[in-house]
């Protein structure tokens, strides 16, 4: 019998169990459901990275995006606080359209006066 200790999308217990296989689950507790779903984060973030096709990049995307809502829950947010402090660093900082990839910087070595 496969053992997984991970975190899972609420339905894929009954979705197995619908197999007519058993599944043995728990409830974490709030520390050990934060620690997981970090851990979920970087699984899918994984996944992204290997992707090789459009398809399997968004497939991949939209499960980063299903643990970032749970995450930002936990924190006590929404995706709209979220978003709102997104558009502030954009407007602030700036994006990353224009795929500008910095080398290095020098320190000036004229004194401004």
């Amino acid at each position: 019998m496969p053992k997984y200790n991970k975190l899972v999308r609420d339905k894929i217990p009954e979705i197995i169990e619908a197999k007519g296989k058993e599944v043995s689950t728990t409830i974490l507790s709030n520390e050990e459901y934060i620690k997981e779903l970090k851990a979920k984060c970087m699984e899918e973030v994984d996944e992204y990275m290997r992707a090789t096709t459009n398809e399997e990049a968004k497939e991949e995307l939209a499960d980063v995006l299903e643990v970032l809502h749970a995450i930002t829950k936990t924190h006590g947010s929404s995706m709209e606080e979220i978003e709102s402090i997104r558009l502030q660093k954009k407007q602030a900082r700036g994006g990353f359209q224009e795929r500008i990839f910095l080398m290095d910087v020098k320190e000036n070595t004229k004194r401004i006066e």
